[in-house]
């Protein structure tokens, strides 16, 4: 079998001949046929440091089980599935816990032909999806809907700013706001990416490289009740003066590096909140897929690239050029 391992710092991933993995006790061996490429991948590209061996990165993954382990049922087998990278997270859940961690770091992940994992953390495909529009969901999905819905808390008609459409994550909280009857602004420094969201349901877009675009967001939305930001930066600070009374900020990202000073006076005079968010629970992975089959929600995928090609991939991740999600094709 292959795997697409990271071994060093600000390198290419080296595919590599591997062992096909067996599963012990509880777990499942998944044959992997696609997987989704996160942002998360290339910030440990970029950031992190691994052992002499190296890491099989990847945290979304869509397969067949192959295989189980002893306590695991053997009429699994040959289910498709789609794979939860949130594990570990605990009892409570407002947060997770100190054993929690991210599927693909610091563990092998899915850009690979096979994965071995616990059968707690495979659920069956969703049946209106296929097997590569499966695996465009679990992590980015999974974040869009704890921030939107159990953060923010969503309700029906409000107004929804989501900052740097294009990518995963931005994508799924704009698809499930929809889904919801909000009403869905967007930004971007891209107007082939706003005029894309305008033509998918957003309201109106806004180019966050125009130094004006707070004043038009606000005389366009007249304050927002919601925004779902994965960017922080400079651009964070000027979130709470567009912000109706009331409003709920969520914030999973950092793209534009760490957020400087706010607003103190807008944040306790419009009673605003900002909720800082990271994946999310067993219970809400699985009420997300129960959205995606109520409202037959599909992904948008960008490209698609062989296991071979895998950096290619990063390489278009990095230039900010997607708009939706990056697929691998393993199978």
């Amino acid at each position: 079998m292959r795997g697409a391992f990271f071994t060093q710092q600000n390198q290419p991933l080296e595919i590599r001949a591997i062992k096909k993995p067996k599963p012990v006790k509880d777990q499942v061996v998944v044959r992997l046929h696609y997987a989704g490429l996160n942002h998360r991948d290339l910030w440990i590209q970029k950031e992190q440091t691994t052992p002499t061996q190296g890491i099989i990165l990847g945290s979304d993954g869509c397969g067949v089980i192959e295989d189980v382990g002893e306590d695991a049922d053997p009429l699994l087998v040959g289910l498709e599935v789609i794979i939860n990278p949130s594990l570990n997270w605990g009892n409570n859940p407002v947060v997770q816990g100190d054993s929690f961690k991210i599927l693909g770091f610091p563990d092998n992940g899915t850009f690979s032909d096979y994965a071995v994992i616990s059968k707690n953390q495979v659920f069956e495909k969703p049946e209106h999806l296929s097997l590569l529009e499966s695996a465009a969901v679990p992590l980015s999905g999974l974040t869009a809907y704890r921030a939107l819905f159990s953060k923010a808390r969503l309700r029906a008609k409000e107004k929804v700013l989501i900052t740097g459409i294009g990518g995963g994550a931005a994508l799924w909280a704009f698809q499930f706001a929809l889904a919801y009857q909000a009403r869905v602004y967007v930004t971007s420094g891209s107007e082939e990416k706003l005029k894309r969201a305008k033509e998918l349901g957003a309201v109106q877009g806004f180019n966050y490289n125009d130094p004006e675009w707070t004043q038009q967001a606000l005389k366009a939305g007249g304050g927002f009740d919601i925004v779902i930001d994965s960017a922080g930066g400079s651009t964070f600070s000027q979130l709470p003066d567009i912000m109706a009374p009331g409003g709920r900020i969520a914030v999973f990202g950092r793209t534009a590096g760490n957020i400087p000073d706010l607003s103190t006076r807008a944040l306790y005079w419009k009673q605003l909140s900002i909720h800082g968010t990271t994946m999310g629970t067993r219970d809400e992975f699985l009420s997300m897929l129960d959205l995606l089959e109520s409202r037959n929600i599909k992904p948008i995928v960008d490209q698609v690239y062989p296991l071979e090609q895998i950096n290619e991939a990063f390489q278009r991740m990095e230039a900010a050029t997607q708009f939706g999600k990056l697929i691998i094709k393993i199978k």
